[in-house]
């Protein structure tokens, strides 16, 4: 399939999602936050498709974020359900998400990184929430998922002064995974979703499934007893893998993960 504002590449059980506006920094506007919506959905429904990485075209930026000259414009600023590009409020995708951050990641940009599991960043990427200076604020998920990353009082200094904060420094703060040149970026981003899918998918979405709405539990106990009932774990449970990953181990060879 062809796609207008974005590049969808699979390689095996990989995705690779490349933000395709290049002119503009990958800036995202309404159109693309919708074709990118069903780019995910299809994403999420797959069942041969367990990883994904995103990145952004060019050298220049991952993304700048929304399109303010679109807005300017007097173009629409709307997005899906599932938020700033397609992913900001998924908040029920259970497969495991890698952003390869290739240059300026600013605002929406940011909250895009934010959105993904892990963040392997080059070493010139750039990330802000500088909403504020246009009147603006970040909204798409940056004020809840920054201080859940950092901490309060690290993301209160990014937040409410709009400061840039470079690759090394935001792995430093803890937010950032790994830093590499940039013409490693994307065999490093591979290489940790190679490490993933090494693992039987199903205890992937499992245990992110668990972390996550775990977060949102009243107490380690509450998280701790109601883990069980999680979708993803009782699919773990119900699936192939759990009797394959046992069975590979007494044989002494690799599993051979069905993902159901």
């Amino acid at each position: 399939m062809t796609y207008e504002f974005c590049k969808v590449e699979r390689e095996g059980p990989l995705t690779i999602v490349t933000l395709q506006r290049p002119e503009v920094m990958n800036a995202l506007h309404s159109p693309a936050h919708f074709e990118l919506d069903g780019v995910f959905n299809d994403f999420a429904n797959d069942p041969e498709q367990w990883v994904a990485i995103v990145t952004g075209a060019g050298d220049r930026a991952f993304s700048a974020g929304n399109d303010l000259k679109w807005q300017a414009a007097g173009g629409r600023r709307d997005w899906p359900e599932s938020g700033f590009a397609g992913l900001t409020l998924r908040t029920q995708l259970d497969k495991p998400l890698i952003a390869a951050v290739n240059g300026i990641a600013m605002g929406g940009g940011f909250e895009i990184a934010l959105a993904c599991d892990l963040i392997v960043a080059a070493e010139g990427a750039i990330f802000a929430l500088p909403e504020p200076r246009v009147g603006l604020a970040a909204l798409a998920g940056g004020l809840h998922r920054l201080p859940r990353a950092i901490g309060l009082k690290r993301a209160m200094g990014m937040i409410l002064t709009g400061r840039r904060v470079g690759a090394q420094e935001g792995k430093e703060l803890g937010f950032v995974n790994e830093v590499v040149p940039a013409a490693e970026l994307m065999p490093a981003a591979r290489r940790l979703a190679a490490q993933i899918l090494e693992l039987s998918p199903m205890s992937i979405r499992a245990s992110k499934q668990t972390v996550l709405r775990g977060l949102d539990e009243p107490s380690l106990e509450a998280a701790m007893k109601n883990q069980a009932a999680y979708p993803a774990v009782v699919a773990m449970r119900a699936s192939k893998d759990v009797v394959e990953g046992p069975l590979a181990f007494s044989e002494k060879r690799p599993p051979r993960w069905s993902g159901s």
